[in-house]
């Protein structure tokens, strides 16, 4: 049973204030020591928890990038610090894949991160038409890189 396990240490789960608190889960997760972040799939909500653009890939997709942002920056790292991506959009139409795809691709901009793009049967919400996962690292640590095939390295 979950509840009688010890608290696990060194996981951050984040829950940013912007974000619909209706949700049963965070939106993001940062390990110990706080580089690697973990979001959970990006919705098409709006602040109440309400699926906004029903009907409309694009729309959707603009919503659930700026959801991912809120989430990546209340975890301390944001879309260039994106590892990779899976897009989840719920159709049979290839042309919604693309639509869906266009408006992530537009706020990466020059990071072109290893994306999945996935086209399934149904999504969480009523309405619900596309969600975005990412992993990132966020920068915190300010060490040196181990040396590379004997090359030293100097402070």
């Amino acid at each position: 049973m979950l509840q009688n396990r010890p608290v696990t240490t060194g996981i951050e789960l984040v829950r940013p204030p912007t974000l619909a608190a209706a949700v049963p889960y965070a939106y993001a997760a940062v390990t110990d020591p706080g580089r690697m972040v973990f979001t959970a799939g990006a919705c098409p909500l709006d602040a109440d928890g309400a699926v906004v653009a029903v009907g409309d890939v694009a729309g959707q997709t603009r919503q659930v990038v700026d959801n991912l942002v809120a989430a990546l920056e209340a975890s301390g790292a944001g879309l260039g610090d994106v590892l990779k991506t899976t897009v989840y959009v719920a159709t049979t139409d290839r042309a919604d894949l693309h639509a869906a795809w266009e408006v992530v691709r537009a706020a990466f901009g020059d990071h072109d991160a290893p994306s999945t793009l996935v086209g399934v049967t149904v999504l969480g919400y009523p309405d619900q038409l596309v969600e975005v996962e990412a992993v990132a690292v966020r920068d915190s640590w300010n060490e040196p890189a181990p040396p590379h095939d004997g090359e030293t390295v100097t402070a």
